[in-house]
């Protein structure tokens, strides 16, 4: 995927019709793009798109299903940029609108479908942790917390995993439930890769 920018300087003149009217990148207070996105969908000519991935984190005490935004702390509207601009920057949550001196890049609408294509018209993607053979994963919890392993095989229909690891200078199977591990590696990387 490529971001396609056009730059609209401060100052500039409409030339064509709704060529003020464009996707732009805003940002948003630390943990307030669900906020900033509720406040903007209730103005009129405003459409708001907040790409989410739920996913599960490691806690102290398990596993726990997590959604966050795909780019914290931004989300994208689609507004006439001259009608607009005031209105939408002053949004509750809304801490400014990306910019770069005088020139505002505007985001192309391919690059926006394509988003949408990957994270799904709910504009949340949930990330699944399905262990294969093979995946280098590290304990979640207990004892072994942090370890990395090595899953040798998948019990079906049980939840459960055997896992294999150096434990004592030999190679040691064990096995457990898949809540207790996590896939080695950035899943949210994942996402695009189609």
């Amino acid at each position: 995927m490529s971001l396609v920018l056009e730059y609209i300087p401060a100052d500039r003149e409409i030339a064509t019709e709704n060529k003020s009217v464009g996707w732009f990148c805003l940002r948003t207070h630390p943990k307030h793009e669900r906020l900033a996105a509720a406040h903007l969908r209730k103005m009129d000519q405003v459409e708001v798109f907040l790409p989410r991935i739920r996913f599960k984190r490691a806690t102290r005490q398990a596993l726990v299903w997590v959604t966050e935004a795909l780019f914290p702390g931004y989300l994208f509207a689609r507004f006439d940029w001259d009608l607009r601009l005031r209105q939408v920057h002053h949004a509750r949550g809304v801490r400014d609108i990306v910019h770069f001196g005088e020139n505002w890049p505007v985001i192309s609408e391919n690059t926006i479908h394509e988003l949408r294509e990957a994270v799904g018209t709910t504009e949340l993607h949930t990330l699944s942790e399905e262990l294969c053979p093979g995946d280098a994963v590290h304990f979640a919890d207990g004892s072994l917390r942090g370890l990395r392993a090595i899953v040798s095989r998948v019990l079906p229909g049980q939840k459960r995993v055997e896992v294999l690891m150096e434990l004592l200078g030999r190679q040691t199977g064990i096995e457990l439930t898949v809540g207790s591990l996590i896939k080695e590696g950035h899943a949210r990387a994942e996402l695009f890769r189609r």
